[in-house]
């Protein structure tokens, strides 16, 4: 009876088990502001932080779908906004950020509308623009 038991309990934890276990809950996580913290170049060791970085960059993150871009660059804000979307590949979990119009703020190796974001972690993401020789862009939430 023990055997049975026991070997029912195995089964019932093999069947629980959720292939999407391992990627991170981020419906209701992403909600929020996230902030530019880090540019690495195309050259090895050009990382930089804070006030050194070209620019200052922020992505506000509605719960209705909705998102704004936010840079200042040289005492310039340049604003641009549009819907968002989150998809799963099959390694990594992306942000898809699609604008309403054209930007030169917008970093996209595909499209002049739309943006592709990694989730590192629940509270860090960063962009695809370095794959076509763009700067590396990591964000981290800050609300």
């Amino acid at each position: 009876m023990k055997k049975q038991t026991f070997f029912l309990m195995v089964i019932g934890v093999l069947f629980s088990c959720n292939k999407n276990d391992d990627s991170i809950n981020l419906e209701s996580e992403i909600i929020g502001s996230w902030k530019l913290i880090q540019m690495t170049g195309s050259i090895p060791n050009s990382e930089t932080t804070g006030s050194e970085m070209d620019w200052q960059e922020t992505y506000q993150l509605n719960s209705n779908g909705t998102f704004q871009k936010s840079r200042e660059r040289d005492g310039v804000v340049t604003e641009v906004s549009g819907t968002y979307n989150l998809t799963d590949n099959s390694k990594e979990q992306l942000l898809e950020l699609n604008f309403n119009s054209e930007s030169e703020i917008i970093g996209s190796c595909t499209s002049n509308i739309k943006e592709t974001m990694i989730f590192q972690s629940e509270t860090i993401f960063y962009n695809s623009w370095n794959a076509c020789d763009g700067p590396g862009l990591k964000y981290e939430k800050i609300e």
